[in-house]
């Protein structure tokens, strides 16, 4: 049986993380946005269990289950607001949404 490296979980931990926070930043709808998030708190989830694997503790995949209630919560808020968005602007085009300026 071959053992990954503790190096290749962490460089596809980096990857997912980059794709992450470059489609928060480069894309405009707030779907993408979101899901964009998400991918970076699973990259962590993915770093956080490579860790507790390695050093052979459990306390990383503890840290998951928080992280994971936490886009749970994420999820059904930021989805609502979404949808409260979409029905009051009928758009979800985050540079045209402009609810908080006078």
């Amino acid at each position: 049986m071959t053992v990954v490296p503790l190096e290749h979980y962490l460089v596809l931990s980096a990857i997912l993380f980059v794709i992450g926070v470059v489609g928060v930043l480069v894309r405009k709808n707030a779907i993408i946005i979101f899901m964009s998030i998400e991918l970076m708190l699973n990259a962590v989830n993915l770093s956080l269990v490579a860790f507790s694997v390695f050093l052979g503790h459990s306390t990383g995949q503890i840290f998951v289950f928080f992280v994971m209630a936490v886009a749970a919560a994420e999820a059904a808020v930021g989805l609502s607001i979404i949808i409260a968005l979409y029905k009051n602007t009928k758009t979800i085009n985050a540079s045209e949404i402009n609810l908080m300026k006078w």
